[in-house]
């Protein structure tokens, strides 16, 4: 009988998990309001042509916002004592002001519809297509989180790891080894001498567009960060990084860009609000 409970809520825990990420879908805003994805697509563009490093910026801060409380628009939170955007591992993290600008636009037009979490992920991909990446389909319908504490932050990946207290930071998320190869793409930027306010490229002759030059540094031993560097001291994260490189790869092997495009859907699919969980913000720093 003991078993049997035990297992109906295993069953029960494991449903409820998998029940707010099939909340998600493409489309989500069509009948509520459906110039959702070309506001915040025209926000990010002009960004991005004002200041061409926004595009990584923006694809840090979804990084950044999923690995806490999950996507849910923690990070964006000013108005608490100790809001998570200032714990040390969020340092240098930037970005806020367009999804502010997003939000007041789809507030103008659609009050109270879309949530901020949503335009992060949302900003994030086309970030990545004005990096000249692959554009894909976000699903949509995350709400908005009700915590934001410095003190959650304590689990983010970091650049002084091993590569097995990595593997389980993203394991604990439910993604891969896989998934953690390619998304360190997502660490775009990194302090240059200890100072979060002078940027590093780490992929060298290539920060500013979207491509895999960065798993080509690391595969050749001019990785940045130690974090990355021990990606390719690690037999199963190695063999990830060399599938991209060998000869046959374009016509038999794995696609980078395909791969990469559901390693960003599977993240944004981490710890996400949905119904009566989570809400719509009417500004994204401040709880309503």
């Amino acid at each position: 009988m003991a078993r049997f409970v035990f297992l109906s809520l295993l069953f029960l825990f494991l449903f409820l998990i998998d029940g707010s990420k099939s909340q998600l879908h493409v489309g989500f805003y069509s009948n509520t309001c459906p110039q959702v994805e070309s506001t915040v697509h025209d926000v990010v563009r002009e960004a991005v042509l004002f200041d061409r490093t926004k595009a990584a910026v923006l694809l840090r801060l979804h990084f950044h916002d999923c690995f806490v409380e999950g996507c849910d628009g923690s990070i964006l939170i000013n108005t608490t004592q100790n809001p998570e955007k200032t714990a040390f591992p969020h340092a240098g993290v930037k970005g806020f002001e367009v999804i502010e600008r997003a939000k007041a636009q789809l507030e103008a037009s659609c009050p109270g519809v879309v949530s901020c979490a949503d335009i992060v992920a949302l900003a994030a991909r086309d970030a990545i297509v004005m990096a000249n990446g692959p554009a894909y389909q976000v699903p949509t319908g995350r709400r908005d989180g009700f915590v934001s504490d410095k003190s959650l932050a304590g689990n983010m990946p970091d650049v002084n790891d091993s590569i097995q207290q990595l593997k389980t930071k993203f394991l604990n998320k439910g993604l891969t080894e896989k998934d953690l190869v390619l998304l360190s793409e997502l660490k775009a930027r990194c302090p240059k001498d200890g100072d979060v306010n002078i940027r590093l490229a780490m992929d060298e002759g290539s920060d500013l567009k979207f491509d895999k030059s960065i798993l080509k540094n690391i595969r050749e031993g001019f990785a940045v960060l130690a974090s990355d560097a021990r990606l390719n001291d690690d037999f199963v994260t190695k063999s990830v990084i060399d599938s991209y490189f060998n000869p046959i790869n374009p016509t038999f092997g794995p696609s980078f860009e395909n791969d990469f495009v559901q390693s960003m859907v599977k993240m944004g699919q981490i710890g996400v609000k949905t119904g009566s969980v989570g809400n719509i913000r009417r500004v994204c720093s401040a709880f309503n």
